[in-house]
């Protein structure tokens, strides 16, 4: 297997930035599953494909507008409706779907090598993200494991709350440079540490 280099390798730059007088805002970092699929449902097969979600991953998806789930190997959230993005820490995802998706219940598309993933954490995580994005990122409003897709001057960002707080970003990975340099430039303010 051929290493894929990062979109981000000339624009990452580990360390501290921006303002800390009241210390560090928020971590960005780079995260790097194995996986990367988007499944869709045809219509009236939206809970057979969750079920199918959650015999190959674990998760268990609430039914419902942006409904997620994470653990630490996987992560499935529903983005629109009858499709959801669900990223697992190793390869092979899109053929583990492949097997269990017939073409009655809906499609498996593997994304892995067209996203890349970004974190964003920390106590101003919500405030950084709010200034990009019209969207309520409070934790009653955008609960652990939920997601949602939306875009910051058209470039399409799919958002899943990871933690507390800290958020799961996926973007298109030709546009990962610009939505990296973008997203320090809003940290800028409340200090930033890359890791």
């Amino acid at each position: 297997m051929v290493e894929q280099l990062s979109p981000l390798e000339p624009v990452f730059r580990p360390g501290s930035h921006g303002n800390f007088v009241d210390g560090v805002g928020v971590t960005l970092s780079e995260i790097a599953p194995g996986s990367i699929v988007q499944l869709a449902a045809w219509p009236g097969e939206e809970k057979k494909l969750m079920a199918t979600i959650g015999s190959v991953t674990g998760l268990k998806l609430a039914d419902g507008a942006g409904a997620g789930a994470s653990s630490e190997r996987c992560s499935a959230f529903g983005f629109a409706p009858g499709k959801f993005l669900v990223s697992d820490a190793s390869e092979g995802l899109a053929t583990a779907f492949a097997g269990k998706v017939t073409a009655a219940v809906g499609s498996v598309t593997d994304l892995s090598h067209g996203r890349t993933a970004i974190r964003i954490g920390g106590p101003k995580s919500e405030w950084v993200l709010a200034k990009l994005f019209a969207v309520d990122f409070a934790l009653a409003a955008f609960p652990q494991g939920s997601g949602i897709s939306t875009t910051h001057h058209d470039i399409f960002t799919q958002i899943q709350r990871s933690g507390p707080d800290s958020f799961d970003l996926y973007v298109f990975r030709s546009f990962a440079r610009s939505f990296w340099k973008m997203l320090c430039h809003a940290s800028d303010e409340v200090g930033y540490e890359v890791r």
